[in-house]
């Protein structure tokens, strides 16, 4: 017996039309073989899309509701030729011809045989056809059937997403490679889904195109790390700036600018810039913290070597007992 339609999409037999058609989208841009790369993919979007078909035409839910998966094998004109009795011994109907209950509806029903049938007007190759390689049923007629949505991923650099703009892409799939212009917003995250209408798959008869969801992947940086909207970057310092304070510059993904750094400064402390991380379309943008990294000469000249040496004899400061 064919897989049940129903437990295809994952949906109750008393599900409406927007149900099954969420149901299908999400399946079929779970399983879409340009988005799956798992070999039975394919074979799993044909039953999802065969059970779509069946399933959103209200005409082909009602026949395979009533007669199951062999519901293709019943001829249209069934019932006329139930009520002329050119068929199944007249009686009512309400399974497959091929393990249903013939003459359940009628009281005091005798089991079904041979005799019981009156086969002039019954076209069989009409009938059974479409098993044995015969004539094919109404397989494929239906509603049209929108196509799925599909997604891919977008790897952008941290100074690409703070900035936007345009963007040349190409993406591969069964018919080949494929080119797209991709406007990037500023300030998109990790994550963030950027969408490309109608670009998806292709729908079937008069069915819309799906859309094309590219997810934004943000490469590692050398210098920053991204931490929601908020950027983080390392800010080197001398020894005397640490010690004496000072104005030093920043470099961010939005250009350079100003910090003061506190008298007593040690390594570890962060500076924050408000305003200065990733921009926000619809938001606040997030901040730029600078962390402290206080560095020494690693070759100190004589004379810096003389003025280390003076200051480690007159200064009583020990960091060690500071914890």
């Amino acid at each position: 017996m064919a897989e049940d339609y129903y437990e295809v999409l994952g949906v109750p037999r008393t599900a409406d039309a927007s149900e099954i058609q969420q149901a299908f989208r999400t399946l079929a841009r779970r399983h879409h073989p340009d988005i799956n790369r798992d070999p039975a993919a394919e074979e799993r979007f044909k039953e999802i899309n065969e059970a779509y078909n069946v399933l959103s035409d209200p005409d082909t839910r009602a026949r395979y509701d009533r007669f199951g998966p062999d519901f293709r094998q019943i001829p249209e004109d069934y019932d006329e030729r139930v009520a002329a009795g050119q068929g199944f011994g007249g009686g009512a109907y309400r399974g497959s011809p091929f393990g249903g209950t013939p003459g359940a509806g009628r009281a005091g029903a005798r089991t079904w045989s041979e005799t019981d049938v009156d086969t002039s007007g019954v076209d069989f190759e009409d009938l059974f056809g479409s098993m044995f390689g015969g004539r094919a049923g109404r397989a494929g007629r239906g509603a049209p059937v929108p196509g799925a949505d599909q997604e891919a991923e977008l790897t952008l650099s941290l100074e690409e997403a703070y900035t936007g703009g345009k963007r040349k892409i190409t993406l591969g799939g069964p018919g080949g490679e494929r080119g797209y212009d991709v406007t990037i917003p500023a300030g998109v995250v990790d994550g963030q889904r950027i969408r490309l209408a109608g670009e998806g798959g292709l729908g079937r008869g008069a069915g819309s195109s799906g859309d094309l969801y590219l997810v934004v992947r943000i490469a590692p940086h050398p210098r920053y790390r991204l931490v929601g909207r908020d950027i983080h970057v390392d800010l080197p310092v001398t020894a005397w700036e640490a010690a004496l304070g000072a104005t030093v510059p920043v470099s961010g993904p939005g250009g350079t600018v100003k910090v003061h750094v506190p008298p007593g400064t040690s390594t570890g402390r962060r500076l924050r810039l408000r305003g200065e991380g990733m921009p926000h379309p619809r938001g606040s943008p997030g901040d730029l913290y600078a962390e402290i990294k206080v560095m020494v000469p690693p070759s100190p000249s004589p004379r810096e070597r003389e003025l280390f040496e003076e200051m480690a004899a007159v200064s009583s400061f020990d960091p060690r007992k500071q914890a």
